[in-house]
């Protein structure tokens, strides 16, 4: 008979558990967390858009585009595309589910996104991220509050040290045309030293050449005149208030004059965090103001802000999570108290305690297991214990325990929480009896 060949994972994804899913769900629970405090709105968008959705937000000459999407024809050929980010997917139903009505609308959102490009430590090819926006905002505000929110998302997952708010401006439109057309003087004055890449931006995305890691390209780069010069009063003043407001709320800010957008419809800010404790791959949350870009995929002109992080990425700065541990093992001894103990198990649940059950192996395995799990109280029922409705709590840090009357626990039914630790632990681990 042949051998029947186990699929494999396939190259770029990844199957999360253990200390990687405590990991990725400390960041999503503190997501969650801040999110409520800044009252912003959940939102969830669709896992594949037309093509064009992405298409027309990334740039058609944008790596991203023209290299790294998943995109396939579906039964009824209709080009479709995985995403690979949330922003132009939530600018889409902003258009199309008439949410107009709604602004400014504050949005956040998580999930997988998809880029085929070479896997390596922190990057998938299917990976997660988190995502915030507020769109129909014109106000410098805007980009202030959702700059706060992401250094407090950072401070409450305790990765804030090491981790630099880099700012910059790309003014407004007629700044960034003038500033454009200094880029392009300038870059072609040199186009015999560019790199081939920075040779083929040139000519469709100059701001790109800034970026550049090729050492040709550096002092070419480092030498090119800076926004500052071509900044409009408007766009001035936004800046400034944009950097007066971190100020007042306590966050900390240096400017990187060469942090840019390629695509035209970015405007004013832009902005990374970074550190150095991912080797290369520094930039841990990202983002900018995109007033342009509802308006380039056929919606009205509306102003819009955002930022996204990578989750796996975020996880890797994360002190290690503690392991969720059982406040209460029940342990059943003989086949007659199995279904007392799984109705003594879905009581201790109702009443909020974090609960398990162990049944397999003898009673020694039991505690042992309970122990080694790092349960606090066993709950012990046998055949002596059924004779008399009574259960045996034992503490599994000082080896004491005490009896209690099923009686007792049904005149508890309704406590939750310590009411009702009370009832079933009193007088052991320090805890008082209820009366």
């Amino acid at each position: 008979m042949a051998r029947i060949e186990t699929p494999r994972r396939v190259r770029g994804t990844q199957d999360i558990f253990g200390d990687e899913q405590r990991r990725f769900a400390r960041v999503v629970e503190a997501f969650e967390q801040v999110r409520r405090l800044y009252c912003f709105q959940q939102v969830q968008v669709p896992v594949f858009e037309s093509t064009a959705v992405f298409a027309r937000s990334m740039g058609e000459t944008s790596d991203v585009v023209s290299k790294e999407m998943y995109t396939f024809p579906d039964r009824g050929d209709d080009l479709l595309t995985l995403r690979p980010e949330f922003t132009a997917g939530i600018c889409r139903a902003y258009i199309t589910e008439g949410w107009q009505q709604f602004a400014p609308l504050k949005l956040t959102t998580h999930g997988p996104v998809f880029r085929y490009e070479r896997p390596q430590k922190g990057r998938y090819r299917q990976f997660h991220q988190i995502d915030a926006e507020i769109i129909g905002a014109a106000e410098p505000q805007a980009d202030v509050e959702l700059l706060t929110f992401a250094d407090q998302l950072l401070k409450e997952l305790g990765i804030a040290d090491g981790v630099t708010l880099q700012l910059n401006t790309l003014g407004d439109a007629e700044t960034r045309e003038a500033w454009r057309a200094a880029l392009v003087a300038h870059f072609e004055a040199h186009r015999g030293e560019l790199s081939e890449d920075s040779l083929t931006r040139l000519e469709k995305n100059p701001m790109r050449i800034l970026d550049s890691k090729d050492p040709r390209d550096r002092p070419i780069a480092d030498s090119a005149p800076d926004i500052d010069a071509y900044l409009t009063d408007e766009a001035r003043a936004f800046f400034e208030a944009v950097t007066s407001g971190l100020d007042a709320a306590g966050v900390a800010w240096t400017r990187n004059a060469r942090l840019v957008r390629g695509l035209d419809y970015y405007r004013h800010t832009a902005f990374e965090f970074v550190t150095d404790r991912l080797g290369a791959q520094g930039t841990v949350l990202a983002g900018g103001r995109y007033d342009g870009l509802i308006g380039n995929l056929g919606g009205p002109e509306t102003p819009g802000v955002g930022w996204a992080a990578g989750i796996e990425r975020l996880g890797m700065l994360l002190e290690e999570p503690a392991v969720q541990t059982p406040l209460i093992t029940v342990i059943p001894v003989g086949s007659a108290a199995e279904q007392l103990c799984t109705a003594l198990v879905a009581r201790f649940r109702r009443s909020g305690q974090i609960c398990d059950m162990a049944f397999r192996g003898n009673l020694k395995k039991r505690m042992q297991r309970a122990d080694a799990a790092g349960t606090r109280f066993a709950v012990i029922v046998g055949e002596d214990e059924l004779a008399v409705e009574e259960l045996v709590v034992r503490s599994l840090r000082t080896g004491t325990q005490v009896k209690r009357k099923l009686s007792d626990l049904e005149a508890a039914e309704g406590k939750t929480g310590w009411d009702y630790l009370s009832v079933l632990a009193g007088g052991l681990d320090g805890i008082g009896r209820a009366p």
